[in-house]
């Protein structure tokens, strides 16, 4: 199922934004290519989890890259997102951030492409992370604190009136990421279950401030 997902993700996508790009390669071979790539370099750890790259250089002749020029951000995120939610799937683990770029290799003719994968660690070796928004939107957790409350001054602003000023705080760590909460009128709840201080936080959980959900990615 993992592959099939991803080709309906960059389907919708050729159905879209690349309907302006007038280039000789399609979306879909970009990320079959790419899942390729995680599938072939995979290995395991020593807790027994199946790694897999997560930086990811896309090699273009000059005209593909040309042609990829208005899209070329929305092509790189669908990318990024498509690896993450294929490795979900077949339960693939990464050590840091998926990055997906686009670079211009002039030894590649037009329609040919090459991709170049690694296994990233992030800065400060924190591993992977991110908190995904109700819109979406997704928020990547690096090496430092993330703050969460409806002051503007948060790394994220929840505009929620069940929301304290300065709610809660995502701390990373060399185990993972903690949320803690910073006494928060009504709690930060995690999976439902309101949390006494601070809790290690696990791939999908489920995080609720007030009335405003927001899902953690450790992929």
């Amino acid at each position: 199922m993992g592959l099939q997902s991803l080709e309906r993700r960059l389907e919708r996508m050729v159905e879209g934004v690349f309907r302006r790009s007038r280039g000789s390669i399609r979306p879909i071979e970009l990320g079959r290519r790419l899942v390729r790539e995680m599938d072939d370099n995979r290995t395991v750890d020593v807790k027994g989890r199946r790694m897999v790259p997560n930086d990811f250089e896309v090699m273009l002749s000059a005209d593909d890259h040309a042609s990829f020029n208005e899209i070329e951000t929305a092509l790189t995120t669908e990318l990024a997102e498509a690896a993450r939610e294929y490795a979900r799937e077949e339960a693939y683990h990464f050590i840091g951030p998926v990055r997906v770029r686009l670079t211009v290799d002039n030894d590649l003719r037009t329609g040919r492409f090459g991709i170049v994968s690694q296994l990233k660690q992030a800065p400060g070796g924190v591993g992977a992370g991110s908190l995904v928004m109700p819109s979406g939107e997704r928020v990547d957790l690096g090496e430092h604190v993330t703050t969460i409350g409806r002051l503007p001054e948060c790394s994220i602003t929840i505009e929620d009136g069940n929301v304290s000023r300065e709610h809660a705080r995502v701390n990373p760590g060399s185990g993972g990421y903690v949320i803690a909460d910073l006494g928060s009128t009504n709690g930060t709840l995690v999976n439902g279950v309101r949390i006494n201080g601070q809790q290690f936080l696990a791939d999908s959980d489920i995080i609720s401030f007030g009335s405003t959900h927001l899902r953690f990615e450790a992929s």
